[in-house]
């Protein structure tokens, strides 16, 4: 902070051509750290701070932070609950939200195929709702939802069978993580920013973290041979969330604007991912797809309705979000193609 002021000092006494305008003093500033590493953060949040930025000048800046910068992934929402940060990018599986909507995040088994099912589930079904009052239970504000890409298998060796996954040691989400280990996957939780070392070391056999598109981004394509076709689930299911005493302390048109920034990044992800995961499964060269037949994966989605089961039967909370998971996909499969095809 003291080399920051001297900079800033320096700064306002060089000659105006050269200078690097301060902020103003009543210039509000927040502190946001994203769930992602820096190459994925430049998509996936990025552009949308620099928005914001932009267009809020000294009234308002954003100081963007990368996984694991400030805290590990994993306290991202007691650092948020306590103001240490104002402001995270995550899904709530990772930060582990004490709500009862967290095996929700990140990626609920086979709870959506397309990435556009969830913000239909968020806006049109009611999730919206139900997050934003699990999270003022426990003071902080939930600002938004959107999707990511879907769920699939990185691996060293190539998965052809459910056989193939029994004793591989995986990096992938905490509800992932126990709904994939009845098929003998191993989940295995580290910092973001270790991951690809640690395929390269042996510690890990493989990632369930992304698709593809990731993959070649932040560069776990370089150290995995295989990429599975088949996945456990169609988006994975991020938020921004805000210190709820930072969040009432903004004026409302900064609200809104931040709401309208963090929907443009959702919309960036949208066509991102889509464009991504179709053009490096035909155009990629580092990895090699493989498939397990439907037949056999069938086995997967069956598991998972026994899952949801498990989940709904915790509280009612989690069977009303269930339940509308049920609702949403049976009108999905109702209305046919484009929407499913079965």
């Amino acid at each position: 902070m003291t080399t920051r002021r001297k900079f800033i000092a320096g700064a306002a006494a060089a000659p105006a051509a050269l200078a690097t305008p301060a902020l103003a003093q009543s210039t509000i500033k927040w502190r946001l750290q994203t769930y992602a590493g820096a190459a994925l953060a430049e998509h996936v949040v990025k552009p949308a701070i620099d928005t914001f930025n932009k267009i809020a000048g000294d009234r308002m800046q954003i100081e963007l932070y990368f996984a694991d910068q400030l805290v590990p992934t994993g306290e991202l929402f007691q650092a948020m609950q306590r103001g240490t940060i104002d402001a995270v990018q995550s899904d709530d599986d990772s930060m582990a939200s004490p709500t009862d909507v967290t095996v929700f995040g990140g990626y609920f088994p086979f709870g959506s195929r397309y990435s556009l099912d969830v913000p239909v589930l968020f806006n049109q079904y009611g999730l919206d709702a139900i997050w934003k009052e699990e999270y003022a239970k426990v003071g902080v504000q939930h600002i938004s939802a959107g999707s990511w890409d879907p769920c699939h298998f990185a691996t060293k060796d190539p998965i052809n069978s459910l056989k193939d996954l029994e004793g591989k040691r995986v990096f992938t989400f905490p509800t992932a993580g126990r709904f994939l280990s009845q098929f003998g996957v191993v989940p295995v939780t580290l910092p973001w920013e270790d991951i690809e070392v640690a395929v390269q070391t042996g510690e890990l056999d493989g990632i369930a973290w992304s698709g593809i598109t990731e993959d070649y981004t932040v560069g776990w394509a370089d150290v995995t041979n295989y990429f599975l076709t088949n996945n456990i689930s169609g988006a994975w299911i991020g938020h921004f969330f805000a210190n709820q005493g930072r969040w009432d302390e903004l004026p409302e048109d900064l609200k809104e604007l931040l709401k309208v920034c963090m929907e443009q990044s959702h919309y960036y992800r949208q066509w991102w991912y889509w464009g991504g995961e179709a053009s490096l499964r035909v155009n990629g060269d580092k990895m090699k797809l493989t498939t397990i037949p439907d037949a056999e994966w069938q086995t997967v989605e069956d598991a998972a309705v026994k899952f949801w089961d498990e989940i709904a039967a915790e509280s009612p909370t989690k069977a009303k979000i269930v339940e509308i998971f049920r609702k949403y996909n049976s009108d999905m499969n109702k209305a046919g193609r484009p929407y499913r095809y079965t």
